[in-house]
């Protein structure tokens, strides 16, 4: 079928299609046993309203049309007539239906009976495809009836009087405006050693389908989803999973209509099980990530490479063209994508992130030889973070938390709330603490580089704050020297990514930073969990909650003279967004209109998905597409200008998936390279 006119810019912004992203289903149809006019009519109901959702792949069970427990009922020429019969019903009925579909049927083929996926798309079999694997163990008796599609490949089998494309070399490509690729493996092809789907993946599928029977006993659902999960993961692709429900026979087993869809390893979305009615799972699945995926994989090619002559694949081509009105992404986004919602795994997560800092900080002690740390302490997130570390750092060592040297260096516009929490949280934690003003130093190097305050002038300019801020590490590394130390760095990865450090000497340097890779999400609650996990005490608590309370600031200028104090977030926006500009860049490398929709998805809405619960009422608030494409294009531009201050950072353990931005790790770009073609991309594709 050749390519159609529509393009991807005739579909809207506001649709997930636009996006690279595919609606896609996984179908549990109430069976009637050895009756296919039946079955193929709950099918065609169910095709109906994913025609209605603008879905655009749909799996079904195996053996679907005829009922998979009807045992040798499968050798009844009258069924198998019956079958192709339905398989023409779908065929004719689907002309007018958008979405493609994959239906389980028994079918005869040069004398024999294959266990089959028919793939039908407005009014074509694009192909059928023979399982591979057959169980013959247990309760299956799958090699009394069928023959195994292993080896089947480059052939031709008549349908219901139609010619079909037949083996399992088989690809499937939409070469409409929303382009994707997928392959169909059935039941027991996915349990074995080498599924067919890895070569599907490795011959180009982004969506692996599985047309399941499958009977229920208990533990095998979990089995199901790892194994689905691993195939998705292990292939970097999408698997569908759907296995038959209501209306099998219960004989000898019971059936839940399991069905399931799993992205990159992770579970999408699942239909209840044990269903007493039809059902499906629908979800919009991101192709255009997976495609990006395997392309920043190197291992995926080198095994495209590897079994290229085992990839020759026939691509049968269809047109799906996505609609052309605005459409609901049918899928969660992540408000805080370093950060996960479920509070078990939150506390998980947690107490791993912590014991990688700590490790790494350790280690790092270890081998210098050195017995002490050396750290300012301001009061702020980010320095309360790393001192926490440094103590669990002292006590994994068995070394005394007294020999952590921790600093409040107060400066021009040191608040006396952030000071006195600077001083509580260093008494509570039983390190040496001390003040050390940089005032004094600082007025006189401002006198000598001839700057107006100097003169008593108002003069907030950068070189007031870096004054301030070189000082600072300046004398955290003398201190370091005449006393023995580790000078411990405090600034994180959210402001490495949007420059919002002091370069060199200030606080960009350090002996060894435990923070580097950690975003302000998450050190928000890092210490969150600290302060409810009891091991500070009511003390250490109560001050960890008034820091998390406490606007960020750098507070290095003076109050206004209606008290505004220097907030970090009127300049370089808000953390929870950035964040969200970060992963989404640099993790997946997405075009910054899909992170703009995106973030649109996410933060458009207060009352639309999860939250974390531990972020208070305070800090939900929405964001307008307005504000969301004004602070992505804020990011991008400090992004891009900062790389320079990022090729020069000091070492510091990666903490999350989501990526580290040092040049020896995660992230290399040159220092000078331009942001232009981002800028133009989110001003040409997102609308205000």
């Amino acid at each position: 079928m050749a390519k159609t006119d529509r393009s991807q810019a005739d579909i809207p912004f506001d649709s997930p299609y636009r996006h690279g992203f595919v609606r896609l289903a996984a179908c549990v149809p109430a069976i009637a046993l050895a009756d296919p006019a039946a079955n193929a009519a709950e099918t065609l109901k169910l095709v109906r309203q994913g025609h209605d959702r603008h879905i655009a792949l749909m799996v079904f069970p195996e053996l679907g049309l005829s009922g998979y427990s009807i045992d040798d009922l499968l050798l009844q020429d009258a069924l198998l007539e019956a079958v192709e019969s339905g398989i023409e019903t779908l065929v004719q009925a689907s002309v007018d239906l958008a979405p493609v579909f994959a239906v389980g049927a028994p079918l005869r083929f040069e004398g024999r009976l294959f266990n089959t996926a028919v793939i039908i798309h407005r009014g074509e079999i694009l192909g059928v495809v023979p399982k591979t694997f057959l169980p013959n163990y247990r309760e299956y008796y799958e090699r009394r009836w069928f023959a195994s599609g292993l080896g089947v490949a480059g052939r031709t089998i008549t349908v219901a009087g139609r010619a079909a494309p037949f083996g399992t070399d088989q690809l499937f490509r939409s070469t409409g405006s929303a382009p994707f690729t997928f392959h169909a493996e059935i039941c027991e092809d996915v349990w074995t050693p080498n599924p067919p789907s890895t070569l599907g993946a490795l011959g180009g599928a982004e969506i692996l389908l599985n047309l399941s029977a499958s009977n229920i006993v208990i533990g095998k659902a979990d089995a199901r989803r790892l194994l689905c999960a691993s195939q998705s993961m292990r292939c970097q692709a999408i698997y569908a999973y759907s296995a038959a429900g209501v209306g099998e026979s219960t004989t000898d087993n019971a059936w839940d209509g399991q069905a399931s869809i799993f992205e990159l390893g992770e579970l999408l979305t699942e239909s209840g099980r044990f269903p007493t009615e039809s059902t499906m799972a629908v979800v919009d699945v991101d192709v255009a990530r997976v495609r990006q995926e395997r392309m920043r994989t190197g291992s995926f090619g080198d095994s495209v490479a590897a079994r290229q002559a085992e990839t020759a694949f026939r691509v049968q081509a269809f047109a799906f063209d996505a609609p052309t009105s605005p459409l609901a992404l049918a899928r969660a986004v992540d408000r805080y994508p370093f950060v996960p919602d479920d509070e078990n795994k939150l506390a998980e997560q947690c107490l791993e992130a912590y014991a990688v800092q700590v490790q790494g900080l350790a280690q790092r002690l270890r081998s210098t030889g050195l017995k002490r740390l050396v750290i300012g302490v301001s009061g702020g997130l980010d320095s309360t973070q790393a001192l926490l570390v440094a103590c669990r750092v002292m006590d994994q060592l068995g070394l005394p938390r007294a020999d952590i040297l921790a600093f409040t260096m107060p400066g021009f516009a040191t608040s006396d709330r952030t000071k006195a929490n600077a001083w509580t949280l260093m008494n509570t934690l039983g390190v040496t603490g001390a003040e050390l003003d940089i005032r004094p130093t600082a007025r006189q190097m401002l006198a000598d580089l001839g700057h107006p305050f100097a003169a008593g002038e108002p003069v907030y300019d950068v070189t007031f704050e870096n004054v301030q801020a070189g000082l600072r590490t300046d004398y955290l590394f003398r201190i370091a020297n005449q006393r023995g130390g580790l000078v411990v760095g405090t600034g994180d990865l959210s402001e490495l990514a949007l420059g919002w450090c002091t370069y060199g000497v200030g606080d960009h340097m350090s002996h060894y930073n435990p923070n580097s890779s950690v975003p302000k999400t998450l050190i928000q609650h890092l210490i969150r969990f600290v302060a409810g996990s009891g091991e500070v005490g009511a003390a250490g608590e109560a001050v960890l909650r008034d820091i998390l309370a406490t606007e960020i600031s750098p507070e290095l200028v003076p109050a206004a003279a209606g008290g505004k104090t220097q907030a970090t977030e009127d300049f370089v926006g808000p953390y929870a967004l950035q964040d969200f500009n970060l992963f989404h860049l640099t993790r997946y490398g997405m075009a910054p209109s899909k992170i703009a929709w995106l973030a649109g998805c996410a933060w458009g809405d207060v009352e639309r998905g999860a939250w974390p619960s531990a972020v208070p009422d305070s800090e939900r608030r929405a964001y307008s597409p307005a504000e969301i494409k004004g602070w992505l294009r804020l990011f991008l531009t400090r992004f891009f200008a900062n790389q320079f201050k990022r090729s020069a950072v000091p070492n510091g353990p990666k903490i999350s998936s989501g990526g580290a931005l040092s040049p020896r790790g995660d992230w290399r770009m040159p220092s000078d390279a331009r942001v232009d073609a981002w800028l133009t991309e989110l001003e040409t594709n997102a609308p205000d």
